[in-house]
């Protein structure tokens, strides 16, 4: 069913298309990782499927004062990677990352799993790290449950995150082992439990993710924004959510909250399987508000 139209209700997700040197504020990416995945996954699918929910809102903040995002911000579209899996795939993820970070404050990257966050991260030349996400994604090999690790220890020497800089927030119970618990705390990873993030509040919380990830005045930060942090019956999409995680109200803000920082300078939005979503698309929407956050925190810099 079409969408109703009104010229003083314009949807959000209408952006240009990138230009090669173009400054803007930000630019959004579709980074599109499937192959690896631990589970059977059509996240491949899933850029297309924001874009197109990105529609169902206004890119307007209430305020006070009202801020209309498209008016506050040069936000551009570049497109899709056609094929992110692999070796050749993540070196041209790299490549145009690096491209666009050249020229946009934060580079937006829609996945796809949970892959993404290695090359994404790396190509914007990132030396912290923050992830919201019920799980530590410090497996062995490669897959979207292995990014983190990959970050520390597979990357080129130079573009390694050293793990004293990364935090994890989210990190929820019967969702991990014992063996990768004790990875984090040897690296010196900060882990912040869901418990301890409800316990604390988003502000505190992000207060100090931004203090351990962007330590020094090169500080560059790459947000991963893993949507199967929140409850299941708000993500049924995501096929690792679990019940009790983060309410839709809550990721929300801490995406705002954790972008608002001007040493973020990327984020990706992952593990959102559109074709297992429910029927509503409430995963999907969650997806592209989560976007739209992103957003909010960029303006409000």
């Amino acid at each position: 069913m079409a969408l109703t139209h009104d010229d003083l209700w314009p949807r959000a997700g209408d952006w240009p298309t990138a230009t090669a040197g173009e400054r803007a504020d930000a630019a959004i990416l579709g980074v599109p990782t499937w192959r690896t995945s631990l589970s059977p996954t059509g996240a491949h699918s899933t850029p297309a499927a924001i874009r197109e929910a990105l529609s169902r809102y206004s890119a307007t903040l209430m305020g006070p004062p009202v801020v209309d995002l498209d008016d506050a911000l040069r936000i551009v579209d570049a497109g899709d990677i056609t094929e992110p899996d692999g070796d050749a795939g993540i070196a041209s993820t790299v490549d145009r990352v690096q491209e666009l970070s050249a020229t946009a404050d934060l580079v937006i990257a829609l996945g796809g799993d949970n892959s993404l966050t290695y090359p994404v991260a790396r190509g914007a030349r990132t030396n912290g790290l923050i992830t919201i996400d019920a799980h530590l994604d410090l497996r062995d090999g490669i897959s979207n449950g292995s990014p983190v690790r990959r970050l520390v220890e597979d990357a080129p020497e130079s573009e390694r995150i050293d793990p004293a800089r990364i935090v994890q927030i989210g990190i929820a119970d019967y969702a991990n082992s014992p063996a990768y618990a004790r990875r984090a705390a040897d690296w010196g990873i900060r882990v912040i439990t869901l418990d301890e993030l409800r316990r604390r509040g988003i502000a505190d919380v992000a207060s100090e993710a931004h203090e351990i990830a962007g330590v020094d005045a090169e500080a560059r930060i790459h947000l991963d924004v893993d949507v199967d942090a929140a409850d299941r019956s708000v993500v049924p999409g995501c096929p690792a959510s679990v019940p009790g995680g983060l309410a839709a109200y809550e990721l929300r803000a801490l995406v705002r909250a954790l972008a608002g920082d001007a040493r973020v300078v990327s984020a990706d939005i992952a593990e959102v399987d559109a074709t297992a979503d429910s029927a509503d698309g409430r995963t999907v929407r969650l997806a592209a508000l989560c976007v739209l956050e992103l957003l909010a925190g960029l303006a409000a810099r």
